[in-house]
């Protein structure tokens, strides 16, 4: 896999605080990379380091090949980076917005018009392009942002919260986007929103107290939950002492939870030991019992169980 991000023992601190602790990683072209973390974990400003707007305080990142302490206009040449809130000068026009940009990327004649047609076009702008910025909803600040990121088809894409404001619609579209063009870059994403992680990710990183605590593919996250291979069912309410009796009894359960689901209804949850696969024994406990299952579906996990976890202990 080709490495268009490496970063090895980045630190930086501000007085007394250590925001970032000496942490490394790299981020190949076709990764989508989501970098996720509590407020003040060092997110933001790992992302800011990496675009070459902050200046470690020890440590090394290359783009592409180039360090950004030595080459930083190679860098801002191949990559890309939209801030948290996707700020924007407000008494401009997305049209000139964009023509500006594309002017400080030096990009000019078809190339340039192309390029800005491509971003309008793909973010769906067309109606808003001679809107004054200030005037337009989050939602639409957020897709301009973006719009000025992806307008020099950069290798390297580092977006803080790009969904952040959006509506289902936009977010989908926005992930579609992502993912489309995720073959040919390398792109990570900052965000809060753990749904974005197994909807676009590859891969996640969990930060906390500047140092990585987790480094895997969201299915591996997953695993780690206490809910991994869990099995939920609903049932009436006048079967749940002996079904709740029987399914204590099986080899590999945990534990089982209960909790109202109206209706003279309850929900169950049976948690499997180190995470077994116990599905098909509950369901033949149940059947045994001779109670009708109003509902039974199996539990991946809960990625928000995973973070509380990891960040609470680091």
């Amino acid at each position: 896999m080709d490495t268009l991000l490496d970063i090895q023992g980045l630190s930086k601190t501000f007085g007394a605080i250590k925001a970032v602790n000496g942490i490394g990683f790299s981020v190949g072209r076709g990764e989508v990379l989501g970098f996720l973390g509590p407020n003040g974990a060092g997110k933001s400003t790992t992302m800011r380091m990496v675009a070459g707007y902050l200046t470690p305080s020890a440590g090394r990142i290359e783009v592409c090949g180039f360090d950004v302490a030595e080459k930083p206009i190679e860098i801002r040449k191949r990559l890309g980076y939209l801030p948290e809130g996707a700020p924007a000068y407000g008494d401009m026009t997305p049209s000139s917005l964009l023509a500006f940009v594309a002017d400080i990327r030096k990009m000019t004649g078809d190339d340039k018009q192309r390029r800005i047609d491509e971003v309008t076009e793909q973010l769906e702008l067309g109606g808003v392009m001679a809107q004054p910025i200030e005037t337009l909803s989050k939602g639409f600040k957020r897709r301009v942002g973006l719009a000025t990121t992806l307008l020099h088809d950069p290798d390297v894409l580092i977006l803080d919260e790009p969904t952040d404001g959006l509506d289902p619609n936009q977010k989908h579209q926005v992930r579609t986007l992502l993912s489309e063009l995720a073959a040919g870059k390398a792109i990570i994403i900052s965000t809060h929103i753990l749904e974005e992680v197994d909807a676009i990710c590859s891969r996640a990183i969990i930060i906390a107290r500047g140092k990585i605590v987790a480094d895997a593919k969201p299915t591996e996250l997953l695993a780690r939950s206490r809910l991994h291979n869990a099995v939920a069912i609903r049932l009436q309410r006048e079967y749940l002492e002996p079904v709740k009796a029987a399914l204590e009894q099986i080899d590999g359960v945990a534990g089982v939870k209960e909790a109202d689901a109206g209706e003279n209804q309850v929900h169950l949850v049976v948690l499997p030991k180190d995470g077994a696969n116990i599905i098909n024994l509950v369901r033949q406990k149940v059947g045994e019992s001779g109670v009708a299952l109003e509902e039974l579906f199996l539990e991946r996990g809960r990625l928000d169980d995973v973070f509380r976890d990891l960040t609470k202990a680091a």
